[in-house]
């Protein structure tokens, strides 16, 4: 598998959003008859389309707005929401700086030290609204802040990092046992993020619920760029989910794969659930609301890392509230509101009922899917053009 680059040297061809697209169906479906629900574990939820934990896209006020339309906002527990008691004054700072003082500005934001306090206080906002509470931290932080997030009624826990593996090597701390861990708490556990389908194996096996799918393809993010590391989504979400499809033959427990990141609009969504994902997760889309934290501004994750930041603070503007994104009516003509009715529609066109037959639509390799008869769109810089 793979072809020569270079004399002994093979690498794989891989493929992003841009490069495949969807092939309608042999029957057609009524896009109200679809069904779009998930689950993690035994709970399931009818957005299929999580809002990342990231600080320009949740706050306590984003996760109840998101829960109560039936979706899932994850929080971020090492974010500035508990870092201050007023993240408000520190977001109008970043959404307030000039781009050449961004960084360094978020980078000294966050050297401001992680409130244990606050960790319950938001969680408990969340919940007494009683819309399901996801929170995530590093693996470094897990055992501290799961046991803190359980104590405090959260339903869902997520480890992330950049890169996950169930085998990490560090002589500089303890590393943490992600099989212990799922073992442990008592609590759903989504573990990310990992790219190809050997890794997935071994973290599923750790007793995870999920599995979050995407290393550096964020629009705020530059993990690709300053790592070189990354996997196209197609690809990395089809190596994953066949993953978790041999995984589930062996005790029988089913486990969610969620692409994360790398989605600009309802089409990529749609082509995610298609590659076998069964929900995703975007950062730029939710930032856009009038609903986001993050003023107009969107940033990665790890922007604030001390000595190699590896995201950036971009300029995604406002364009509508968070239903208008999930559900319409669009306002604009790029794909980027509506997007579970683009998805229902597109599972409709496909003839998928639901999710678990969307992951089985016809995919091909199509180069010129963006840019074919696009002429005038790319000239007005409109639509598909943008």
């Amino acid at each position: 598998m793979g072809e020569f680059i270079g004399r002994g040297r093979k690498a794989r061809r891989c493929y992003g959003f841009d490069e495949v697209a969807l092939a309608p169906g042999m029957i057609t479906i009524n896009p109200n008859e679809v069904d779009t629900t998930f689950r993690i574990d035994s709970k399931t939820y009818k957005v299929p389309i999580m809002a990342a934990a990231m600080d320009g896209v949740v706050d306590v006020d984003f996760a109840v707005k998101m829960g109560k339309l039936g979706g899932l906002a994850v929080l971020n527990l090492e974010g500035v929401q508990t870092r201050y008691e007023n993240p408000n004054e520190v977001l109008d700072k970043i959404a307030h700086a000039n781009p050449e003082e961004a960084t360094k500005l978020v980078q000294g934001i966050y050297n401001e030290p992680i409130k244990e306090k606050l960790v319950s206080e938001r969680i408990s906002q969340i919940k007494k609204h009683n819309v399901p509470c996801v929170v995530s931290a590093i693996p470094q932080r897990a055992k501290e802040f799961g046991a803190i997030a359980q104590e405090a009624g959260a339903d869902i826990f997520v480890v992330q990092a950049t890169v996950t593996s169930v085998r990490h090597i560090s002589t500089e701390y303890k590393a943490l046992n992600l099989g212990e861990f799922c073992r442990d708490i008592k609590l759903p556990v989504v573990i990310g993020n990992c790219v190809s389908y050997g890794v997935a194996l071994e973290l599923f096996e750790t007793g995870a619920s999920a599995l979050l799918v995407g290393i550096g393809p964020g629009a705020a993010c530059t993990t690709r760029g300053v790592l070189g590391i990354g996997v196209p989504q197609v690809t990395s979400t089809i190596d994953c989910a066949a993953a978790r499809d041999v995984y589930f033959k062996k005790p029988g427990r089913y486990c969610s794969i969620i692409t994360d990141g790398g989605m600009r609009s309802g089409g990529d969504i749609c082509k995610a659930f298609a590659c076998g994902a069964d929900a995703v997760m975007v950062g730029s889309a939710f930032a856009r609301t009038k609903e986001a934290p993050g003023r107009g501004y969107h940033w990665g994750m790890a922007t604030p890392h001390a000595n190699l930041p590896r995201g950036t603070r971009i300029y995604v503007g406002t364009t509508g509230s968070l239903e208008e994104i999930l559900f319409g009516p669009a306002r604009l003509d790029d794909g980027s509101q509506n997007l579970v009715g683009a998805l229902q529609l597109s599972m409709g066109s496909v003839g998928a009922k639901d999710i678990k037959e969307m992951q089985m639509a016809d995919i091909i390799i199509a180069p010129s899917i963006q840019t074919e008869g696009k002429i005038f769109q790319q000239a007005q810089r409109v639509g598909m053009g943008k």
